[in-house]
């Protein structure tokens, strides 16, 4: 089996992991066409996402901004996508080249989830 890559030209390659099943290792791939993963283990599983089809890219943001653990990219048809990278921030600033800032967002924390939470129960 040959998996054609989505991208013809690469701006950047890191270690990744992808939340999709269970945590598989691989390589992330940022480029000109689209957002890449592809399992070192396993050579059937990897996922392409155009650009294109990117809605948005969630990022889960801890300490101000000092460490970004993971992100997630909701795209308009195939669902949401978990990943984390060796440097996320550097993948995050890779993706501002072809995503607009609009579509880059932060996750709420844990406090806002408990407050949405507390508030959604005294409504009823």
């Amino acid at each position: 089996m040959i998996i054609e890559p989505l991208n013809t030209e690469i701006d950047m390659i890191t270690d990744g992991t992808s939340f999709l099943n269970m945590a598989d290792y691989g390589s992330i791939i940022i480029g000109n066409q689209g957002f890449e993963f592809y399992d070192e283990k396993n050579i059937r599983n990897f996922i392409q996402i155009p650009w294109s089809e990117i809605d948005f890219v969630v990022a889960s943001v801890l300490f101000k901004g000092k460490w970004i653990p993971r992100f997630s990219i909701e795209t308009k048809r195939s669902g949401d996508f978990i990943f984390a990278a060796k440097d996320t921030k550097q993948v995050l600033r890779g993706m501002q080249k072809y995503i607009s800032s609009e579509q880059m967002v932060q996750s709420l924390s844990f406090w806002q989830v408990i407050r949405q939470g507390l508030q959604s129960m005294f409504k009823r």
